[in-house]
């Protein structure tokens, strides 16, 4: 089957710029003092994948709720541990250097006529989730969380580039890969991941059911409905440990897919997600570029850019 000719590239734009800012020297600064690591870094990388994957779309995802009330009233220990102790309620640990730049990432992406999507309530993953699935086109998503491993889907030709190494070496993850590397389907992951807990993110897991039982108990049972229903049975064949520790397990397990499978279905209207050859603003672009010493990541971006396919 020949290549679809158009592509839909959705970066986890958090984990990107995360990853920016303490991958690159906080020695780049703007010509008042201001940080730009974290903005140059993730300009760098967005240059890299459009040269590499060269899609005809791209969306920056951004976490409009880093720790949305649906996930928290599920499960109140959601990242409570990247909660700021001396803040306002609900306001995530972000580097003082870091949060500054934020904003800036967003006005250079908006200039270059990126879209920046953040929905009331959601966080980055669910956005990448919604425009992942309805997608016509294939769909590389661009992350270094794992948890989106359950949007992986060879059929609609949507795939993960999973950044764990680095950006520039980043891994093509498929449904294969996924079944190779932890013993499930993609479709089984968010499952998986509810079994195993993730401290990450303050979800428990089912304590005594490591990464071989969980993927040993899907692959007898299917889902997590189906293991909850086995652990109940005595005839089901299911250890005496493994049905203790998930009958004990039972209050979590009846909620840890709220949190855990990211949303599908978010009304995001119907945005225009072409990606120009040319800056939507480019007069906007230069004065940003010159206000924060951006020229040349900015120039290798809009040179990728052109130049793709």
């Amino acid at each position: 089957m020949a290549p679809h000719p158009d592509r839909l590239m959705v970066l986890d734009t958090p984990s990107l710029y995360f990853r920016a800012f303490h991958g690159v020297p906080d020695t780049f600064r703007a010509p008042d003092g201001s940080p730009v690591n974290a903005v140059r870094g993730l300009l760098d990388f967005i240059a890299r994948l459009v040269s590499v994957r060269t899609p005809t779309r791209l969306v920056a995802a951004m976490d409009a709720d880093w720790r949305p009330a649906f996930r928290v009233a599920a499960i109140p220990s959601y990242k409570t541990h990247r909660l700021a102790v001396a803040a306002p309620p609900g306001t995530e640990i972000v580097p003082d250097e870091l949060a500054p730049q934020i904003p800036v990432i967003e006005e250079v992406l908006e200039a270059l006529g990126v879209p920046v999507f953040g929905v009331d309530g959601y966080e980055a993953d669910d956005v990448i989730g919604t425009l992942a699935t309805s997608s016509p086109q294939p769909v590389d998503v661009v992350t270094g969380d794992r948890d989106l491993f359950q949007l992986v889907d060879d059929a609609s030709e949507v795939r993960v580039l999973y950044t764990a190494r680095g950006v520039g070496r980043h891994e093509r993850v498929t449904e294969s890969v996924v079944r190779e590397k932890y013993g499930v389907a993609a479709g089984q992951y968010a499952d998986f991941a509810a079994l195993r807990g993730d401290p990450s993110d303050g979800l428990p897991g089912v304590p005594g059911i490591g990464e071989k039982t969980a993927a040993g108990l899907l692959a007898t049972y299917g889902d997590l409905a189906g293991i909850v229903a086995a652990a109940a049975d005595p005839a089901s064949g299911m250890a005496p440990s493994a049905r203790r520790r998930i009958k004990d397990a039972a209050s979590y397990l009846t909620v840890a897919p709220t949190v855990v499978a990211v949303a599908r279905d978010i009304d995001l209207g119907e945005p225009d997600l072409e990606l120009p050859r040319t800056p939507r603003d480019p007069d906007r672009v230069l004065e940003l570029a010159e206000r924060w010493g951006l020229n040349s990541p900015a120039a290798r971006l809009v040179d990728a850019i052109s130049e793709r396919g």
